[in-house]
């Protein structure tokens, strides 16, 4: 069901591109949509891992330098039967983790300094579950194309406002056409992103759970980084903001706006099905 839902919501996003290019250009101008998106995707398939750690500084760490970390990985990794992926800290206060990589055999995990602070080792063990769980289910690949199609709706919104044309003879659209077009088109498909990206949070919590085999570890975790996010929130840069979705909960400080359009789900609710499942 999960990926129906999944390809259902891409392929979505996918027809609003195309429908926009079209709206720009006719059909050139969804030729030239499609051959956009393809681009950014490429792009966004090989190098946003290497984008996403340099933007946290995230260093690259071995079992000696680290060996209760590594391990824990190791170990989660063996029992899920995943290569095992790099392992990086970022010096984040934040305590959070994120995995990245476009597959499983070219990922990462990465944790923050805050993390290692605050968390017990089964807390800690059941994080690296999760994140390990976004990588067994490909979720890194999913979310960039979808971010990356989002991001493709938004700029040729803008450059429809633009140009002001309609999509069968040059006509100037009406004002309130173009303005419709240029706010709506990049709201409808952050909502898709958003509804792509909360269903793989709740997948990857119920993959990490089985994985560590301690839905109650996690559900301490959650809690424990959602009040610390909460507690300090901190401000994001543009592409910090843009990569919060990688994160296991989201560590910056957001407007009531970008509250209303998380890429997470509601932590509460992750807690409360963490526990359904224990029980289970």
């Amino acid at each position: 069901m999960a990926h129906i839902k999944t390809t259902i919501l891409l392929a979505t996003l996918t027809g609003l591109l195309l429908l926009l290019g079209y709206s720009v250009g006719g059909q050139q101008g969804a030729f030239t949509a499609l051959l956009f998106s393809f681009a950014m995707n490429i792009g966004s398939y090989w190098f946003s891992d290497k984008i996403v750690l340099r933007t946290y500084r995230a260093k690259q760490v071995t079992e000696q330098d680290h060996p209760e970390l590594v391990s824990m990985v190791k170990e989660l990794s063996e029992k899920a039967g995943l290569p095992m992926p790099k392992v990086y800290i970022a010096p984040m206060d934040i305590p959070n983790a994120f995995a990245t990589g476009r597959n499983p055999t070219h990922a990462a995990v990465a944790v923050t300094t805050g993390i290692l602070r605050i968390l017990n080792p089964n807390e800690l063990r059941a994080v690296l579950a999760h994140e390990l769980g976004h990588v067994q289910n490909r979720d890194i690949l999913l979310t960039t194309i979808a971010a990356t199609l989002a991001g493709a709706l938004s700029y040729l919104a803008q450059m429809a406002y633009m140009m002001g044309r309609s999509s069968n003879g040059g006509n100037r659209a009406s004002p309130i056409a173009g303005l419709a077009l240029v706010v709506l088109s990049p709201m409808i498909a952050t909502m898709l992103h958003m509804a792509l990206s909360r269903t793989r949070e709740y997948h990857a919590d119920h993959a990490g759970a089985k994985m560590s085999g301690d839905p109650l570890a996690l559900a301490s975790a959650l809690e424990k980084l959602h009040s610390s996010a909460r507690a300090v929130p901190r401000s994001a840069s543009p592409l910090e903001q843009a990569t919060a979705s990688l994160f296991i909960v989201n560590p910056f400080k957001s407007s009531v706006l970008q509250a209303l359009f998380s890429t997470h789900p509601p932590v509460e609710e992750r807690i409360k099905r963490l526990h359904e499942m224990a029980k289970s």
